[in-house]
């Protein structure tokens, strides 16, 4: 299996977007799960940012893919409203196009612009069960959404493998058909187990789940043994690659995997994305990716998560594993840049 052409060797080894420390702002303790895309004749990077209580959703813009600016925050916290995601919201994918080759511009169905989120019943981090929702828009600032009633997918008539709640949809259109992958875990307690699942679609609204889901399943006693996760799908020609994250219980890296008709998957053995070394801003963790390519150069984004003060950002807290960490989104490339 040839993975030269998938591979970003090249890190940044600094952050491009971090928390900002400042007591009423959504990222006050860390930002998270990087989406990038190009609409209005610029790069956006969407992303979730937690304040100590929930996950809220901005958006960034860019140039060039290395200089971030703050634009606005498009789902904030809704206090004292009894819906299901009234918590925190976070945004994970907005319908686009696919081509590796080419930009990842956004694309309409039904003239307008769907997202998929998912959203945590509790407060803290990522407290409780999550349930996965969509929303949608014809703003082309991308300013305004509205959200969906009900979650379009829910762990509470899945099956055992994802009872613990479901997470960081990928929302990919062929042929007509609407293909939801997922993260999903199979209990509320550490250690859980993390896998992917695959929902379909013709309408976006109603979902049915994969007979043989998990799609991508945990390697026992691998690097990927505890977590497979927040998948992100590109087509190469007539190859669709699948980016994801593999956690063993200690450290989370990227991972890859490769179909010919997004249902039966291929994983390779390995991690593509490692940890970097001690003090780097990636020393726990280098995960959650967004990948996209631009001049013939691949530029993967991902969540860095190292031990303060190393990342230079701000410090948050993880009450299952009891330690400080720092979360920030930096970028390696397949190219010097």
């Amino acid at each position: 299996m040839n993975i030269n052409e998938y591979l970003t060797p090249y890190k940044l080894n600094r952050p491009i977007f971090s928390g900002d420390g400042l007591p009423e702002s959504y990222r006050k303790q860390a930002v998270d799960c990087p989406f990038v895309f190009y609409h209005n004749d610029k790069f956006y990077m969407m992303h979730v940012g937690f304040d100590g209580k929930g996950y809220q959703t901005a958006l960034n813009t860019s140039e060039n893919l290395i200089d971030w600016q703050y634009e606005t925050t498009i789902f904030k916290r809704t206090e004292g409203e009894e819906s299901w995601d009234a918590v925190g919201i976070a945004g994970m994918w907005i319908l686009k196009e696919n081509d590796m080759q080419n930009l990842p511009r956004l694309k309409k169905y039904a003239g307008r612009y769907w997202m998929i989120y998912h959203s945590y019943p509790g407060e803290g981090y990522e407290s409780g069960p999550a349930e996965i929702g969509l929303a949608y828009t014809d703003d082309e600032r991308l300013h305004n959404w509205r959200r969906c009633e009900k979650p379009i997918l829910s762990w509470r008539d899945g099956n055992e493998w994802e009872k613990g709640g479901l997470y960081k949809g990928c929302l990919i259109e062929s042929k007509s058909k609407f293909y939801l992958f997922y993260n999903a875990k199979n209990t509320k307690e550490w250690l859980w187990n993390e896998q992917i699942g695959l929902a379909t679609s013709d309408n976006l609204l109603d979902w049915v789940r994969f007979n043989d889901n998990p799609i991508i399943k945990n390697t026992q006693n691998g690097w990927d043994s505890a977590f497979c996760a927040d998948p992100f799908i590109l087509k190469n020609k007539e190859k669709w690659i699948m980016y994801y994250y593999g956690f063993n219980g200690e450290n989370a890296q990227e991972g890859i995997a490769f179909s010919d008709d997004l249902i039966s998957w291929d994983k390779y053995p390995n991690p593509i994305l490692k940890i970097g070394g001690e003090n780097t801003i990636d020393s726990i963790h280098a995960h959650k990716p967004s990948v996209l390519m631009f001049n013939q150069v691949l530029y993967h984004f991902y969540t860095a998560v190292g031990y303060p003060p190393a990342n230079a950002g701000t410090v948050n807290f993880i009450p299952e594993l009891g330690y400080e960490e720092s979360r920030t989104i930096t970028l390696a490339t397949s190219q010097p840049i």
